[in-house]
């Protein structure tokens, strides 16, 4: 058919003048299996934030001692002397003290748990032996607390936040939105326009242009989270959404750099699409920290 000017017409005009930009990056992992994992996990977040804080300690509580289940594993393969069971009561007690004491308790089960590491690893060979590698094996159990327990706890004292006649729902609500902005805008931005990277001696794959992205979908949905779930300042929201990013962009890099000097590129195949529980947790929970201060901050202003 041709028109009436007698030539024929060109076909994909529209598309010659419209076309979607192509990604610079590769996803990096099977995405259908990422997205039905990312599904069943948001299901288990939302029947948590359903039934409260008896509904989240347990969740955090489980993938804790997961995550530490595998870093552990990792570390005793790679000849790091942890006593992987004595390390995985150690964890929950952590957590645990944190449900009726709040940070005190954290901070109190992480003093006692240090110390028991600290004796353990002094004896580990009996009273009649020296103890190999103490300091080096000491200073990385104590990491591992620092790094998934106490940080993990923090996480789970998000639920029991008591201001202003709020549920802790809606603190947890608020930030499992941030988290989840956060990770979409950086792999959004990362695929599609990542160009620069952050830190390429740690993580060739993170770009500043990731980064950004995360910026700007953590601090757009910490403003509207915070303004309308908690009823807190706006500011506080801009303040909640950067901080949250900057500390999981950072707990990326850790968990990035710790396997690299483990020679290893996931920390377990636990999740499908995803690697282990830990590589879904790296950058949540020292972002957990920070969201736990700033969301009491919140919840007092907004009281005030």
């Amino acid at each position: 058919m041709t028109s009436s000017a007698g030539q024929t017409p060109r076909k994909g005009g529209l598309s010659r003048k419209f076309k979607a930009p192509k990604p610079k990056n590769s996803a990096g992992r099977d995405l259908s299996d990422a997205i039905i994992t990312g599904l069943v996990l948001g299901a288990l977040v939302v029947a948590a934030l359903v039934i409260g804080p008896l509904g989240w300690y347990p969740l955090v509580a489980i993938a804790v001692g997961f995550a530490m289940w595998e870093v552990l594993t990792r570390l005793r393969e790679a000849g790091f002397a942890q006593p992987r069971t004595l390390m995985l009561i150690l964890g929950q007690v952590i957590l645990w003290s944190s449900y009726p004491f709040a940070s005190g308790g954290a901070l109190g089960g992480f003093a006692f748990a240090v110390l028991v590491l600290m004796y353990h690893r002094l004896f580990h060979r009996g009273p009649n032996l020296k103890p190999d590698n103490y300091l080096r094996d000491t200073a990385v159990g104590i990491f591992v607390l620092v790094w998934i327990p106490l940080f993990g706890s923090f996480a789970a004292m998000i639920s029991i936040i008591d201001e202003n006649a709020l549920s802790g729902s809606m603190f947890i609500l608020t930030f499992m939105l941030c988290v989840v902005a956060s990770d979409v805008g950086g792999y959004v931005a990362g695929v599609m326009f990542g160009a620069h990277p952050m830190a390429p001696a740690v993580s060739p794959n993170k770009s500043w242009e990731g980064f950004a992205g995360s910026l700007v979908f953590g601090v757009i949905t910490g403003v509207l989270a915070v303004e309308f779930l908690i009823h807190g300042p706006w500011w506080v929201g801009i303040a909640l959404g950067a901080a949250l990013v900057v500390c999981a962009t950072m707990g990326d890099l850790v968990e990035s750099q710790f396997k690299r000097e483990l020679g290893i590129k996931d920390m377990s195949n636990l999740l499908p699409g995803h690697g282990g529980i830990m590589d879904r947790l790296d950058g949540m929970l020292p972002a957990a920290s920070a969201t736990y201060i700033l969301l009491n901050a919140a919840a007092f202003l907004s009281a005030a």
